[in-house]
């Protein structure tokens, strides 16, 4: 019988400290639900000493995940401990995870402490874990480039204190796949109790390795849990891509020999999820949850195919959750209708007063564009989830004139604090035009880094989804909005950043 392969997610930890990619309570917890539903083994929820904020995300995806373990991040200390152990009592299943760096460049130059330090405070602190759960995870930050000696002493310790899986991060992504793979060979055949721990992975993108490593250390390491997020969503370059190593190990099971508990039909709606939530966008080539990760363009390519798919196809695109089928909806459909397909795409309000309010919007949008699109709907339920936060700023209505040789003008009506305003501006496009009409009154002083449009699907009829990333006083983030006409979802997507940057939520830099 094959070994099991754990698929640890960390999407809502590690993901969301890219920059901008910061998600409210409702989001993560939408997020997570969709997890649970891919059948994600453990959804690390967040780092819940970080703030008063991620302590509660943690606690209301505990209180709500039945099927997966959840885990909190938690560095080396007692009162990170406590609080991460706190917040997963409500869990079913609970992990925590603890991480201290262990290389010398972080032991000197961050933690200005020396490896004796270091060793004790591992010990000490997986003690004082094991007395409070069962499942304990210890990672060695910036393991990889550790001194091994000085790694073996450390694991076979907290392995010994109670640890029930060692995570060997490659934190830079500095890792090359077969050094990678036999360097935790090494730790495994060195260490005298590493057979009394499950070995994992967790692996950075920066040389474009991450999945390449995570894989070496499974098939060369004997890790036998993998530590990824979805669309590879992290901080930098991002993180090893949840959708690509489990179509790696299941495609080429003649290879790894491994089972993969993950219903990998929810693949692609996780990854829309993620990125219509963060405003990542999800680059069309791709593997697996690109736009044109099962299109073929090549006259070649494309007769093979429709003789027989297996030619130029090693994976199904419907194993993945890519229909041929994807107009779902349209404005003669009724309310049961729009709810069961809110379902299948693992989308889950809490209230039959969010159902209706999302009905009505659907509706409305179906008055304006003849076809809807699973993508829309996303979009629509994401926006939807956005206006029902407690917002300093809301969007009212727009209306703006451009013509070739005049100055673009625009006037919009939008809400501060519940009461309505009017700006109005001139600017180098509508859409220019638009963004500084809002800052006619707000002031906000924040830089825009990033703007980005969009097609949710493809056509002329198509909702512009667009991506603005501010930043203003060392924040960095993002703000989403959809709509057809892709000067109001401009305006809705500024609107929706600078209300982020109103929150006073604190992020603390974890381990990567």
């Amino acid at each position: 019988m094959a070994d099991k392969l754990i698929i640890f997610d960390t999407t809502l930890r590690d993901g969301e400290q890219s920059p901008g990619a910061s998600m409210t309570r409702d989001e993560k917890l939408r997020i997570a639900r969709q997890l649970e539903r891919l059948r994600v083994d453990v959804i690390e929820a967040g780092f819940a000493a970080s703030s008063n904020g991620d302590f509660e995300c943690v606690k209301a995806i505990a209180e709500t995940i039945k099927d997966s373990t959840v885990c909190s991040l938690a560095r080396a200390n007692d009162r990170d401990i406590s609080r991460a152990a706190e917040a997963l009592k409500p869990a079913n299943s609970g992990r925590l995870h603890l991480f201290l760096a262990t290389s010398a460049l972080h032991m000197e130059k961050k933690l200005r402490m020396t490896p004796d330090e270091v060793f004790e405070q591992a010990r000490l602190a997986t003690r004082f874990a094991r007395n409070l759960m069962g499942d304990i995870e210890f990672s060695p930050e910036d393991g990889y480039r550790s001194d091994p000696d000085f790694l073996c002493r450390v694991l076979e310790t907290v392995i010994a204190e109670g640890a029930t899986t060692i995570n060997v991060p490659d934190t830079v992504g500095y890792a090359i796949p077969e050094l990678y793979g036999n360097f935790i060979k090494n730790l495994r055949e060195r260490i005298p109790n590493s057979d009394k721990a499950i070995w994992s992975v967790h692996c950075h993108n920066d040389l474009g390795m991450a999945v390449a490593n995570s894989l070496a250390g499974v098939k060369i390491g004997g890790a036998r849990q993998v530590e990824c997020t979805i669309n590879g969503l992290g901080e930098r370059a991002g993180n090893c891509s949840l959708e690509e190593v489990v179509m790696a190990v299941k495609t080429r099971r003649d290879y790894f020999d491994l089972d993969v508990g993950i219903d990998t039909k929810h693949i692609l709606a996780a990854s829309r999820m993620v990125s219509q939530t963060t405003g990542f966008v999800v680059q069309p080539n791709k593997a697996v949850v690109g736009a044109n990760a099962f299109a073929h363009a090549s006259g070649i390519h494309q007769d093979g195919v429709l003789k027989a798919r297996d030619t130029y196809e090693i994976m199904r695109a419907e194993d993945v959750g890519w229909s041929a089928n994807k107009i779902v909806l349209g404005k003669l459909s009724g309310r049961n209708a729009f709810k069961q397909r809110l379902q299948e795409l693992g989308v889950s309000l809490d209230s039959e007063s969010e159902i209706n309010t999302a009905f009505a919007r659907f509706k409305e949008l179906a008055d304006r564009k003849s076809e809807i699109f699973d993508e829309d709907i996303l979009a629509l339920v994401s926006d939807e989830s956005v206006t029902n936060e407690k917002e300093q700023y809301g969007f009212v209505s727009l209306s703006q004139h451009s013509e070739t040789g005049e100055r673009p003008h625009a006037t919009i009506v939008f809400t501060v604090d519940g009461k309505e305003v009017k700006g109005e501006s001139d600017g180098n496009g509508p859409v220019d035009a638009s963004l500084k009409a809002i800052e006619t009154h707000v002031k906000s002083g924040a830089e825009m880094v990033l703007y980005s449009v969009n097609a949710i699907s493809g056509s002329t009829e198509s909702q512009g989804e667009v991506t603005v990333r501010l930043q203003n006083s060392g924040r960095v983030v993002n703000g989403v909005g959809a709509d057809p006409d892709i000067v109001v979802a401009s305006a809705k997507a500024y609107l929706h950043a600078l209300n982020k940057l109103q929150s006073k939520a604190d992020r603390v830099a974890a381990q990567g």
